[in-house]
């Protein structure tokens, strides 16, 4: 009886794994790489991730947030290291807005087989962050109210219209209201390294970016010779378009693990 309870237990348990599981079985087999680590931008926190995160570990992926603390560049450089460090095998680095400066700089870790730009910025070595806005036009409702002590936040009245005005008014009101500001200074902080010179990348364009000119972000993508997918959503496009985020990520995680990518 012993027995065929056992039998039984172990064929339910068997029958009860989640599409996740097999996923994540089927990723480890193909060979691809199928751990990701996404880098969140300035005025935010991981937690912004979480539909992305969700996105892809029902695909199998190991999906691991950085959280930057937004006091410096090497801060932020260090805390993405941190995570690196701890991953089993190569990793797909994800970049947001500044998050885009902060994978440029720490994405020449071993451990990381291509780079994903979200509406991101990338830099070259022996550049500022600044730097890129340079001849490109102003985004007058993005607007930055910076602080005695050198922090900036995003205005909140103009919050939703600027950063996520395609989400709805609980999530955009969560994220201004859970803004983390951001050390102003690291936009004028020097890059020693620019990891799109020996990694493949690629690139989420959100077309209705009201926090960069749309052109600075496809020159951006265009001289790191990023493969770019265009999508009509906002500077919160991490949050508003997961999917299409994610389906990006798993295209880098594919093409990454090829001989010629």
């Amino acid at each position: 009886m012993f027995k065929l309870i056992h039998t039984l237990l172990a064929a339910t348990m068997a029958t009860s794994l989640s599409a996740s599981a097999y996923a994540a079985h089927a990723a480890r087999d193909s060979g691809q790489v199928k751990n990701v680590v996404l880098v969140h931008g300035a005025f935010a926190d991981g937690a912004g991730w979480r539909r992305v995160y969700d996105e892809l570990t029902v695909r199998g992926y190991r999906v691991f947030i950085v959280q930057n603390p937004l006091t410096s560049l090497a801060d932020d450089v260090k805390a993405t290291k941190r995570v690196l460090d701890r991953q089993d095998g190569p990793v797909i680095l994800v970049g947001h807005s500044w998050g885009g400066t902060v994978i440029t700089e720490a994405g020449v870790h071993d451990k990381v087989a291509g780079l994903v730009y979200v509406s991101a910025l990338a830099p070259d070595a022996g550049e500022t962050t600044a730097q890129q806005y340079e001849g490109f036009a102003p985004t007058p409702e993005f607007v930055i109210e910076t602080g005695n002590d050198g922090y900036g936040f995003i205005k909140p009245a103009s919050f939703k219209a600027s950063f996520a005005h395609d989400a709805s008014d609980d999530d955009a009101a969560f994220l201004r209201d859970s803004q983390v500001p951001i050390n102003m200074s690291v936009f004028g902080a020097v890059l020693t390294n620019a990891a799109w010179r020996s990694k493949p990348s690629w690139a989420v364009i959100a077309t209705e970016d009201r926090a960069f000119d749309q052109a600075m972000l496809i020159h951006m993508a265009e001289r790191i010779n990023a493969r770019i997918t265009y999508v009509s959503a906002s500077h919160a496009v991490f949050m508003t378009q997961p999917k299409v985020v994610a389906d990006t990520i798993e295209r880098a995680a594919k093409d990454a693990a090829r001989p010629d990518s």
